[in-house]
């Protein structure tokens, strides 16, 4: 079990990592954290079928005729997730969870590290080290 001193060690070693990721230069867009709030999947069935659109450069899901995505760019060995966008009418169900956890399970798969720009993948990524 982890003691809150180790805990605070680990956030503050999380949030200079995801810092040293973005340029200097450009400061990233959209990273304004409040209200960003990830969701664990729930157990009723949940369209979770995240397909990976590299021509548009996306993960997607197709959920009651809308689409739900997660932009990214791949650079060196990294996968960098830029923003998480979920149809209003989706919203709070889960969605935006799934599409950020599709993405680091295809990031693993493919040898690659996770940057996350988006605000809601960095609270996933926060809640969900592994």
């Amino acid at each position: 079990m982890q003691t809150d001193d180790s805990r605070e060690e680990n956030e503050r070693k999380l949030d200079e990592t995801l810092e040293e990721t973005f340029p200097a230069s450009d400061a990233p867009a959209n990273t304004v954290e409040i209200g960003v709030v990830p969701r664990e999947l729930p157990p009723s069935p949940l369209p979770t079928d995240v397909v990976d659109n590299p021509d548009r450069n996306r993960f997607e899901m197709f959920v009651e005729g809308q689409t739900a995505f997660l932009s990214y760019t791949v650079g060196l060995n990294m996968l960098t997730l830029v923003h998480t966008e979920v149809p209003e009418s989706l919203r709070h169900r889960g969605f935006g969870t799934a599409l950020v956890k599709g993405a680091v399970e295809s990031a693993r798969a493919r040898g690659l590290r996770v940057i996350a720009q988006c605000a809601f993948a960095k609270a996933y990524l926060r809640t969900h080290r592994s």
